[in-house]
């Protein structure tokens, strides 16, 4: 049976990453919890930076795995936007690697973590984007700037999951659709 060291290290740097955030992690511990050596990690990586952009670029696939799940055909475009933005920020709340890398963006701002979690948000507006683009295309909504139109989605939405949570008791998740129709998708509608 061959051993996949590469996967390995990759294992051990996420796991060190969601435990001790991207600042704390050095190479010797990623090369202790993969039972590796120390060079065996920069076979595969140049750095530590190189290593956490592959695990990124990992989970922002992930996410978009997930949004995928939910789409379906028969449901309309708000609908499909609705349940595909819960799903990639429900995603955000339980991947244990963004819960640590937003708890010391807000505590530390390292700004490699600052760096990613803008890069997360940006793969988020490319996929909304591209999922207006299409309803566009099929005249389901009005024409309109794909990109700021994304945008302000993902901000209204974020807005309405935690920020209104900091001083609000919670929306349920219908109360927050209802508000993301009423207030920015009729504007859209044809």
């Amino acid at each position: 049976m061959s051993i996949d060291r590469r996967q390995l290290v990759v294992e051990a740097a996420t796991k060190s990453f969601s435990l001790f955030g991207y600042k704390a992690t050095t190479m010797d511990q990623v090369a202790k919890l993969a039972n590796v050596g120390k060079g065996t990690i920069y076979t595969f990586f140049k750095n530590k930076e190189e290593l956490f952009d592959q695990i990124v670029s990992t989970m922002i696939m992930e996410m978009k795995q997930e949004a995928e799940q939910v789409i379906n055909d028969h449901r309309t475009f708000f609908e499909n936007a609705q349940v595909a933005l819960y799903r990639m920020l429900e995603f955000r709340t339980q991947h244990q690697l963004m819960i640590k890398l937003l708890q010391e963006e807000k505590e530390i701002g390292t700004l490699a973590v600052q760096d990613v979690l803008t890069r997360v948000e940006n793969a988020i507006v490319s996929y909304i984007k591209q999922k207006i683009e299409e309803a566009i295309d099929k005249q389901e909504i009005e024409q309109c700037d794909p990109e700021i139109t994304a945008f302000l989605l993902l901000k209204m939405y974020i807005a309405l999951v935690s920020d209104w949570e900091n001083n609000h008791k919670p929306l349920s998740e219908e109360k927050i659709a209802e508000l993301i129709e009423l207030y920015f998708l009729r504007g859209l509608a044809r």
